[in-house]
């Protein structure tokens, strides 16, 4: 792997594990084994490094979003997948929360200016939600239930690490499934 696609692994490891704000240069370059000479060829400063972080993760969304478009048969199906994301990921969930949830929290904490471009990723849920809410006939409301669905699976990522519960995460994503059925009936 490139030495510059390496940094961008390591940081989005350890923004998600440690935050954007606790993570140094330093933290990244021990990750990857660099000097930092070597470290800043490739990054002058840690927005880039973030804006990198940012568009990856934004390529694992686009990816992981064709990828339910063909796994799930029935609009219903491929939001299923979705909402099981969490049981998928609740061991790194239950440590570190949802990894773009979490970021667009710390970043709007900080009023940073990426902000907004970590925001367009919850924006890609939200916006492919909608299309499955619609392809179920729900057209009026379609917006409306894919906010609903995207701040439940949130709020269910934040008590998971907080609780600890698999428990918890398995009920909740069996009820946020049954609603799921609901909305396609």
């Amino acid at each position: 792997m490139p030495t510059r696609d390496s940094i961008i692994q390591a940081a989005d490891t350890l923004f998600y594990e440690r935050g954007f704000e606790h993570t140094s240069f330093a933290d990244i370059a021990d990750a990857v084994k660099i000097s930092r000479g070597n470290f800043y060829y490739h990054f002058k400063a840690k927005d880039e490094i973030l804006a990198a972080v940012i568009a990856l993760r934004e390529e694992r969304t686009r990816a992981m979003l064709r990828q339910w478009e063909t796994e799930g048969k029935s609009p219903a199906e491929r939001v299923c997948l979705f909402v099981e994301l969490l049981v998928r990921n609740q061991t790194q969930i239950m440590r570190h929360g949802c990894p773009v949830g979490s970021l667009c929290t710390e970043l709007a904490k900080l009023r940073h200016p990426g902000r907004s471009e970590a925001n367009a990723i919850l924006g890609l849920f939200r916006v492919w939600l909608r299309e499955q809410f619609q392809e179920m006939g729900r057209e009026a409301d379609a917006d409306a239930l894919a906010l609903h669905l995207l701040a439940r699976s949130q709020g269910v990522a934040v008590l998971a690490q907080s609780l600890r519960s698999k428990e918890f995460v398995q009920h909740e994503v069996d009820l946020m499934s049954a609603w799921v059925a609901s909305c396609a009936a």
